[in-house]
């Protein structure tokens, strides 16, 4: 049951049930998204592929859902369409069967294309709904929404350790019933946003007053835009490229390999979880600040790390490195007010973009100047981090 603020308007609580599904389905979501990445290995055996065609399929996933998050962001801020999640998890299936029996590398770049889509579907509705049932709780709502990406993310691995590679590829179509499950779970979430649309529809539409001149408002989107490129751009390093660099440089075998990727990314989803309610606690720009200027002496120490210490390292920098995603985009949605689809398909849009170009770009040095070089080259993307002392102070904004 609503309360009653001071100014006399209802607030709602928080919607535990339907943030926890959003989030559900947000693993489930990027289990399968992971399990594309976690196979490079058994690809490049099976199809005989190099590192520029590895990268040409990351970029081929990740494009596809950074071109169509902003519009379909753009297009459900003034066009809701609550039961496009349902369909989104269809995509993602499809693309699923499609990687399972490809047959050649152009069948495995349309399946890659179709996860796209359905990313590009799930993600901005997928974030406005969090947002809707968070009762004002918006840096843990979108952290914990996040956060079942990320642990998606990291499960995938394992799941292609164990499961895929001693399988074969075709027992990948087996994973098409964790869409189906998606699918069911957003049939409700659906259900319960159409049904929360109905009885907030007479109340006043949210201002869209900027809280700063436009100007100012486009420089600060930049500096987040650059800051968002900077930090996928490095993690896209990682999580493409990181089984080959142990294998090639420590000598573990895959099945290693995906562990310690497994390491990473399990981190990397405690970061995203904890870094939300900080932000509510302290702010979101504090969060930011941490996170982004936080990795920078570990990010540089990695290439010169012994297997013991790049174990630990890799830990340490998804857990301060990871925590600021989630800041970024509650941060961006208080700077432009009444946009929340639009913002969140930017942010999550570009993020999977210009982690696909970086992938691609990061395969070409690869192939040309070996995988060590990639991870030095890559140690110094955090400096531009320092950006973050150019962003501003948001007028009026209250700590949770």
């Amino acid at each position: 049951m609503a309360t009653v603020a001071a100014a006399g308007h209802p607030v709602e609580r928080t919607a535990f049930s339907i943030i926890f599904a959003a989030s559900f389905c947000h693993m489930l979501n990027d289990i399968m998204q992971s399990l594309l990445t976690s196979l490079y290995p058994l690809l490049k055996e099976n199809y005989a592929l190099d590192f520029v065609q590895i990268g040409l399929l990351t970029f081929a996933f990740q494009v596809t859902a950074s071109l169509l998050q902003p519009a379909v962001g753009v297009v459900t801020d003034r066009w809701p369409m609550p039961f496009s999640l349902p369909a989104a998890m269809l995509s993602t299936c499809a693309g699923l069967i499609t990687l399972a029996f490809a047959h050649h590398f152009s069948v495995l770049v349309l399946g890659a294309c179709l996860i796209g889509i359905g990313s590009a579907i799930f993600h901005p509705e997928a974030s406005r709904v969090a947002r809707l049932a968070s009762g004002g709780r918006h840096g843990f709502a979108q952290s914990f929404f996040q956060v079942g990406g990320n642990t998606g993310t990291a499960i995938g691995p394992l799941l292609a350790a164990f499961i895929v590679i001693p399988h074969g590829q075709s027992s990948l179509g087996w994973f098409s019933l964790i869409a189906l499950l998606g699918f069911a779970v957003l049939s409700g979430v659906s259900v319960w946003y159409m049904r929360h649309r109905r009885s907030t529809a007479g109340r006043p539409q949210p201002s869209r007053t900027l809280p700063l001149p436009g100007r100012q408002v486009a420089m600060t989107l930049l500096i987040l835009v650059i800051l968002v490129a900077t930090k996928n751009a490095y993690l896209a390093s990682l999580s493409s490229y990181f089984t080959f660099y142990t294998i090639h440089r420590f000598g573990v075998d895959v099945q290693q390999a995906q562990i310690l990727l497994f390491l990473f990314l399990g981190a990397s989803a405690a970061g995203v979880f904890f870094g939300g309610p900080i932000g509510d606690r302290f702010g979101s720009r504090s969060v930011i600040w941490f996170s982004i200027l936080g990795v920078i002496p570990f990010a540089l120490m990695l290439p010169y790390a012994n297997l013991f210490w790049t174990c630990v390292l890799v830990v340490v920098i998804g857990l301060i490195f990871s925590s600021a995603f989630s800041a970024i985009v509650v941060f961006a949605q208080e700077l432009v007010p009444g946009r929340v689809g639009m913002i969140a398909g930017l942010f999550f849009g570009f993020a999977f973009g210009f982690g696909g170009l970086g992938a691609a770009v990061l395969g070409l040095f690869a192939d040309r100047h070996g995988i060590e070089f990639v991870y030095n080259l890559c140690s110094y993307l955090p400096l531009l981090g320092l950006l973050t002392v150019l962003l501003p102070r948001l007028p009026g904004h209250q700590r949770a």
